[in-house]
């Protein structure tokens, strides 16, 4: 039997409006257009792996093709970790495109509640952690490091706000503190003139804002005579490395950024480093997404942990490129993510299979996702620390107090 007409329900027609489609695509730089729709991108999301509805990649960027907002909150779950990116045949930029969604859900004040806030503590304190700026400098209060100077410095230590402020990071930071005065090197510090590098503002689309950080932060920079400068944070890195060139007029040199874990490796080479007491652990290692996939940066981390005598370096199945993001990045830190939809879950579980005592990894928020997993799911016999954290334990004195 057929349905009357009148008893079917009215289609709501879209409109597509040419204006916003114009700003859709100079927002996302035409990165949508290539897309033809295949759908590797939604599948290969990692929020597949948590929630029945995965994340439709796929239509958020048919949408932003036609000119049309994103549906309900899909647009704030994307992490940026690039897994899609990796996989995708056209080569399509989606985290650019996801970046320009959010920069038009700001114009048009469609952001989910509490991330105004963390923008206006951007604003005031220099920092997205809602702490003033007198702080910023407190972590290292009791190690006496020298203000950068580049007449009589090797490296300028870009802390970064996470480990300024966030009191687990801050002892990643103390901890490469100790490994760099092993290894002899020349640094300072910024102390409490070290500026954001805005890449909070630019993992939430707030590009506009970004762009005013980065030029403040630049310049500070050079007002400094900074040239090479070690970070602790991917983040900090990728935005260094990949977002600041383009809006320094061909003068990103000043500013290019090392990994600390780069860096170390290269210490380790010139025979200037040198990890002087065994380990006899069992460890694996969590490639960050911002430094394994989207800066290409996987071996330096192992170099430094195989170098340890004593120390058993076994692979969870995803590992370097093929990574499983920890959940933390694309602004999810500032977001709440609902217990059982946590990928740091499924890589602690992975963890696990290796038969493994430590899970390592290098980014203070990967440290933070995966020890929020271990404790929430009372995990017995594993634990979580920065590499930086490991060579402090074999470097200089076994019996010199750590601070």
């Amino acid at each position: 039997m057929v349905e009357s007409e009148e008893k079917r329900p009215a289609a709501v027609p879209l409109q597509l409006e040419d204006e916003r489609w114009e700003r859709l695509m100079a927002l996302t730089g035409g990165e949508a257009g290539p897309c033809y729709q295949c759908g590797v991108c939604t599948a290969t999301c990692p929020w597949g792996l948590v929630r029945q509805e995965t994340l439709s990649v796929r239509s958020l960027i048919h949408r932003a093709q036609l000119g049309l907002a994103p549906e309900s909150d899909q647009l704030w779950l994307c992490t940026t970790c690039a897994q899609c990116e990796a996989s995708c045949p056209r080569g399509v930029r989606i985290s650019a495109v996801m970046g320009g969604l959010r920069q038009l859900a700001w114009e048009e004040r469609q952001t989910p509640a509490g991330l105004p806030a963390m923008l206006w503590s951007l604003f005031w304190n220099e920092n997205p952690w809602s702490q003033p700026p007198s702080q910023r400098h407190l972590w290292a209060k009791d190690l006496d490091l020298p203000l950068f100077d580049p007449d009589r410095h090797e490296i300028l230590l870009y802390v970064g706000c996470t480990a300024s402020y966030d009191r687990r990071a801050q002892q990643i930071a103390r901890a490469l503190v100790r490994v760099l005065r092993a290894a002899g090197v020349r640094f300072g510090v910024l102390g409490e003139a070290e500026p954001c590098c805005g890449e909070a503002a630019l993992s939430l689309g707030h590009r506009p804002y970004f762009s005013e950080i980065a030029r403040q932060t630049a310049a500070r920079f050079a007002e400094r005579g900074v040239t090479r400068k070690v970070v602790i944070s991917p983040h900090c890195h990728d935005v260094f490395a990949h977002h600041y060139p383009p809006l320094m007029d061909g003068a990103e040199g000043a500013w290019a950024p090392v990994h600390y874990t780069r860096y170390l490796a290269e210490l380790l080479g010139e025979g200037r480093l040198t990890l002087d007491h065994p380990l006899a652990l069992r460890v694996t290692y969590h490639d960050p997404c911002y430094l394994a996939r989207r800066s290409g940066e996987w071996q330096a981390s192992r170099q430094l942990l195989e170098a340890i005598a004593g120390l058993e370096l076994v692979e969870m199945e995803r590992n370097g490129p093929a990574t499983l993001c920890c959940g933390g990045g694309g602004g999810r830190m500032w977001l709440e993510t609902a217990a059982g939809e946590r990928f740091a879950d499924l890589r602690v579980a992975e963890a696990l299979q290796t038969g493994a005592e430590l899970l390592a990894t290098a980014c203070p928020f990967c440290v933070a996702c995966l020890e929020d997993s271990v404790k929430a799911g009372k995990v017995a016999g594993l634990n979580v620390a920065d590499v930086a954290e490991i060579l402090a334990r074999v470097v200089g004195d076994p019996d010199e107090e750590h601070k």
